[in-house]
């Protein structure tokens, strides 16, 4: 065992935030904590490291561990350049190399015992620099920032210029090539592309350390951890194995609580009808019966509902005015910044009631493509063009729609004044705001609080094509499943970027990835843009030598309209395919049933029942035959 939380208690302002919460973390093992926001996930870290006082319990690190923490505001040193950060990180090793010179330097001009004092020196020093990886740690800081999506060209950029994702990347490289003993990460995929929390996947896997993770990533949860510790009404339960084990294990574990608590209530209920009964006989021995009955109803264990943070709401919107078939058409689009081309010549188009997800890499233009659609900065060239009736609802990460002296209520109200009190409630704890927390201003919300409350007005406004950029960032799992639910039965049309891949799994019926600075299209959900992404990367936007691509620029780009058609057809293929594969199986089956009842004995006299039954599956033989060569034309 390397960590052990032992009782920790911690309120604020007379609010308990934990209570006696306990759980240990072994070598190696990694484990993520779970809970709604504001659960006290991030005061558990903030315990664990020491910038916290608990107000009771403690919380025990085995010695000589070491320990390194990701907050979601992490503090780097400014003026260094990125790679100038990284190598602070590796002063010690630094120092030892530059020993190792110096000592290399005196060596060729000493002799006798001085020499030999010398070379055991040097040996000693080369062992424990090779033991510490040191002839290595260029490489490993290169792989490290590379992983974590930087280039080369951004290593001499000064990290006063880089976005706050930029500098939690920066925050998060650093926590890594130090390889301490014991990893924190609170919210580390909030920042990175997909395959950057792809790479991330794969190193912490493999990390000879111990991580606990905070992460409302699903599909990163279900990669890494072993061990999932819940946070739920200021009190912890530990589960085993990956995120989708703990879903499932909850999902009963509820199931199991509220059947004993209905079990309760019913036997209550019998008991007291029994009470009731005995007494209005008014006899003696009726009587005493009843206060028997009664004593050991006094003395039965309360079981309490249990509370449960209500994942079950469903929101169901629908715009005012029905667009018409064609929504959105883009042409030949393109944009850069000084040198910089994000993309050129992108063309789309989307129709009515499509769910599109854009992807790619972090830098590649995907927020500027949504800002250009908003008209909030210009395309350098291409057309856009809107359909007939349609209004665009926009969703930015920087909630600039919000207003920091209103409350969540008056937020709603003054936006919606028809609405009535009752509806204006419920739409709010739809997205989870109940009771008082209506009444909170917007300046004291957490950033998922705020990114709930614009999703709650944009779900509300008249628009029927909503443009969405990131809407799941700082929203814990509870608001994305809703989130999930309202985009699912929303009737308009939705185009949004998104890193979350279980998201995108749940809600697309499209996917563009931006990629070699072209759109590839994708008419399926994540997992098949996985299936299919090296296939028609290859195809349609394969990296090409630039002089070439500039020569032959029409040769090489294959427009719009053929992709379309492609993917088109690839899916009409693949659905005939499974209609005959469906077709095989119940002919198979047919064949074996009938094989059986040729077998029965009651029927193995008659000879016109034997002759019907041979024949029909003489036919479906050859039915078979025929579907089993068509089959064979798609394989």
């Amino acid at each position: 065992m390397i960590l052990s939380c032992n009782n920790i208690s911690k309120s604020f302002d007379g609010k308990n935030i934990l209570d006696e919460c306990s759980f240990h973390i072994e070598n190696h093992e990694k484990a993520a904590i779970v809970g709604i926001n504001g659960a006290g996930k991030s005061t558990f870290f903030k315990i664990i490291t020491g910038e916290l006082p608990s107000d009771s319990g403690n919380v025990t690190i085995s010695k000589d561990k070491s320990l390194a923490y990701l907050s979601q505001h992490p503090d780097v040193t400014m003026h260094n350049t990125i790679y100038e950060e990284m190598l602070t990180v590796k002063k010690d090793i630094i120092e030892e190399e530059q020993k190792i010179r110096a000592l290399e330097n005196e060596i060729k001009n000493l002799q006798g015992a001085e020499l030999e004092a010398k070379l055991e020196q040097y040996s000693t020093l080369t062992h424990h620099f090779e033991i510490n990886n040191g002839y290595a740690y260029k490489s490993e800081i290169t792989g490290v920032l590379k992983g974590l999506g930087f280039d080369e060209g951004d290593f001499d950029k000064k990290i006063e210029t880089l976005s706050g994702g930029q500098k939690t990347r920066v925050f998060l490289s650093k926590i890594l090539i130090s390889n301490p003993d014991i990893i924190l990460l609170d919210e580390p995929t909030n920042h990175l592309d997909l395959n950057s929390i792809a790479w991330l996947e794969v190193f912490l896997s493999n990390y000879k350390g111990s991580v606990i993770v905070i992460s409302h990533d699903r599909y990163f949860l279900d990669k890494i951890v072993t061990k999932v510790i819940e946070i739920d009404n200021c009190h912890c339960r530990t589960y085993a194995g990956n995120y989708s084990d703990y879903a499932y294990k909850k999902e009963q574990l509820r199931d199991a609580m509220l059947k004993q608590y209905y079990n309760y209530e019913r036997e209550v209920k019998h008991q007291e009808q029994v009470i009731e009964k005995l007494k209005s006989f008014n006899r003696e021995k009726s009587i005493k019966r009843a206060e028997s009955r009664e004593k050991q109803l006094s003395k039965m264990a309360i079981v309490e509902k249990p509370v449960f943070t209500d994942d079950k709401m469903r929101l169901r919107l629908t715009p005012d005015t029905v667009s018409g078939n064609d929504v959105l058409t883009v042409k030949n689009l393109g944009k850069s910044f000084d040198t910089n081309k994000l993309f050129e010549d992108l063309s789309f188009e989307i129709k009515r009631g499509e769910k599109v997800s854009i992807i790619g890499n972090n830098g590649t233009g995907k927020t500027t493509i949504l800002k250009i659609i908003n008209q909030i900065i210009p395309s350098d060239n291409g057309e856009i063009k809107l359909g007939s009736n349609v209004t665009i609802g926009y969703y930015d990460q920087e909630h600039n729609v919000l207003h920091m002296d209103k409350t969540i209520f008056d937020e709603i109200s003054d936006d919606y004044p028809d609405m009535t009190n009752t509806k204006i409630r419920n739409v709010l704890a739809a997205f989870l705001f109940t009771g008082d927390d209506v009444y909170k201003y917007i300046r004291d919300l957490s950033g998922g609080e705020r990114g709930r409350v614009s999703l709650a007005k944009l779900m509300l406004s008249n628009a029927n094509f909503l443009i969405l950029d990131e809407p799941t960032n700082h929203l814990d799992i509870i608001s994305k499943e809703i989130l999930e639910n309202a985009i699912n039965s929303y009737e308009g049309t939705i185009l949004y970027v998104s890193h979350d891949r279980y998201f995108i799994n749940k809600t697309a019926t499209r996917i563009l990835d931006l990629v070699n600075k072209k759109l590839v299209n994708y008419i399926g959900n994540y997992d098949y843009y996985l299936e299919k992404k090296d296939e028609l990367t290859k195809i349609y936007a394969a990296k090409t030598d630039i002089s070439v691509e500039d020569n032959n620029i029409s040769d090489n780009k294959l427009s719009w309209q053929a992709q379309k058609e492609e993917q088109a057809k690839l899916r009409k293929k693949q659905n005939e395919q499974k209609k005959i594969e469906d077709k095989i199986n119940e002919l198979e089956s047919k064949i074996s049933r009938l094989s059986e009842e040729m077998n029965n004995p009651e029927i193995s006299s008659n000879v016109s029942k034997l002759t019907e039954l041979s024949k029909e599956i003489d036919k479906s033989n050859e039915e078979l035959a025929d579907l089993y060569e068509k089959w064979e034309e798609f394989i």
